[in-house]
């Protein structure tokens, strides 16, 4: 039979002294638990409260960081374009001035211009102003662009469409949104400012879900996580005359499903001045390809990896720099991933080197595809001859360019981009295969010559870019034409009123 505690107790008294005295350690040690888990629900309860009342259509993002500063400070680094990696980052690079063939592709469609490594959201609307792509209006009804061209680039947008006719927005000039259209991609592109949670906003997002019968309302988190990137990061074109703004994803979001649509509404962003091809110009793809992707198909949003979570103090916040991964590995790929931070960068530039192997040898391909083929037009060939090769030649280059724009799909789908890729080798080579045979008709059995495009200057200056003349005419409009509409949108903002303060 046990001994009872207390006759235990009786004979040896230190004994409960040592109870007493263990239990009240472990009281005192749950009481301070407590009161820490007390104090810091408290503290992230005051800090997730909005300090201010944001408006529906606010644009500023600075009169959202008085309600959120945590959030903002994160935001507000993205000014930073250190970073360069392998095949991107946030640092300036002339693309066309790396790889010269681009230029040979995007003849006779502003690329062939200019093209620049995007370097953040923070910069959008100063970069396009900057870009010789957009011209030199000299007035609201001038220019080459139409204000389709702004869709995604403010949280202007919003607040300028709420007041007018989607179409008459997507139609009207892109100079005609100088003085509207001045914040840079932010927090109402993605929040809803009465509660903070997120919400999509961009109609053509909306619309490309309606005509596919899917419900947005019903998205959870983490799909909405990867949502409100894909309101953007996505194919689009101008459609029509109006210039609407419209996802291609009406018989699917594959590379092919898409050129079925484009082939179907007998669609084309330009006419190749040398192949005379009607050509289909990617966007950047973004979220077709990531539905390739492991990450996808594993519940990753792109949040998790371009805006993961971090906690200061005893808030855990979203980081709002949003940033290649692979400048933020830590709180990005090493969460899940157990391997060194060199190990896992190597897998990410192996799989990127084989993507971009492929990719060049497609874009040799296809240049030289493309001068051939106006050797062929120059030497008497006739449409009913080069209806099949213009139609290989679109279909290559399509396939080439909805890998080449997106942005890191040879990481997020390498499989997926390999395949497109191989099968555009297959379409370009076939391409001059038939162009073999139209030069043999022509008499031409010889190899046709290749001029010297080893340099974007030489490149340009082949297909009639005169880009001194271009650089100097812009600079000139950001002197004296820019600064008037960034004056009226200064004095506009000026009489917005401030967010009110609620606590």
């Amino acid at each position: 039979m046990k001994t009872p505690l207390s006759e235990k107790i009786a004979k040896r008294p230190w004994i409960g002294w040592a109870l007493f005295i263990g239990t009240m350690a472990i009281v005192f040690v749950l009481g301070l638990l407590a009161a820490s888990i007390v104090q810091r629900r408290t503290e992230a309860n005051i800090l997730n409260t909005p300090r201010y009342e944001i408006a529906e259509f606010e644009p500023r993002n600075e009169a959202w960081g008085m309600a959120f500063p945590r959030e903002y400070q994160t935001y507000a680094q993205m000014s930073d374009t250190n970073f360069r990696s392998k095949y991107g980052g946030s640092a300036f690079r002339d693309l066309l001035e790396e790889d010269p063939r681009l230029v040979i592709l995007f003849a006779g469609y502003a690329f062939s211009k200019d093209f620049n490594q995007a370097r953040g959201h923070i910069y959008a609307v100063s970069d396009v102003h900057n870009t010789l792509r957009t011209g030199t209006p000299v007035d609201e009804n001038d220019g080459p662009m139409t204000s389709s061209c702004w869709t995604c680039k403010s949280p202007d947008v919003a607040r300028v469409m709420s007041k007018m006719d989607p179409a008459d927005f997507y139609k009207s000039k892109w100079s005609s949104m100088l003085s509207e259209i001045v914040n840079p991609i932010g927090c109402a592109n993605c929040h809803n400012p009465k509660d903070m949670t997120l919400r999509l906003f961009q109609l053509p997002l909306k619309e490309a879900y309606q005509r596919k019968g899917k419900d947005l309302t019903a998205s959870s988190l983490n799909e909405m996580r990867t949502l409100v990137c894909a309101q953007c990061h996505v194919e689009y074109y101008f459609k029509g005359k109006s210039k609407y703004v419209t996802f291609p994803w009406d018989k699917g979001l594959n590379m092919e499903d898409i050129e079925k649509y484009y082939d179907e509404y007998d669609f084309a962003d330009w006419i190749h001045p040398l192949s005379k091809t009607p050509i289909i110009k990617a966007q950047h793809p973004d979220f077709e390809l990531f539905q390739h992707s492991i990450h996808y198909q594993r519940g990753v949003s792109c949040a998790d990896c371009h805006m993961p979570y971090v906690t200061e103090g005893s808030q855990k916040i979203t980081d709002h720099k949003v940033q290649s991964p692979l400048n933020n590995m830590e709180a990005s790929c090493m969460v899940c991933h157990k391997q060194s931070k060199e190990e896992l960068i190597r897998n990410v530039y192996d799989r990127q080197d084989r993507v971009t192997q492929q990719k060049i040898l497609l874009e040799d391909i296809l240049v030289k595809a493309h001068i051939e083929a106006k050797y062929a037009w120059d030497h008497g060939a006739t449409s009913e001859m080069m209806q099949p090769v213009l139609k290989l030649i679109r279909q290559a280059q399509w396939r080439w360019d909805f890998v080449a724009a997106s942005h890191g799909a040879s990481f997020h789908a390498p499989i997926e981009s390999l395949r497109i890729v191989a099968d555009g080798i297959s379409k370009a080579s076939e391409a001059r295969l038939e162009l073999s045979r139209v030069l043999a008709k022509l008499g031409h059995l010889g190899s046709v010559p290749m001029p010297d495009i080893s340099t974007k200057e030489k490149a340009q200056a082949y297909v009639g870019i005169d880009l001194k003349k271009l650089r100097a005419e812009k600079e000139e409009w950001k002197k004296t034409k820019l600064p008037k509409w960034l004056e009226m949108a200064k004095e506009r903002e000026n009489a917005m009123p401030l967010p009110k303060r609620i606590m």
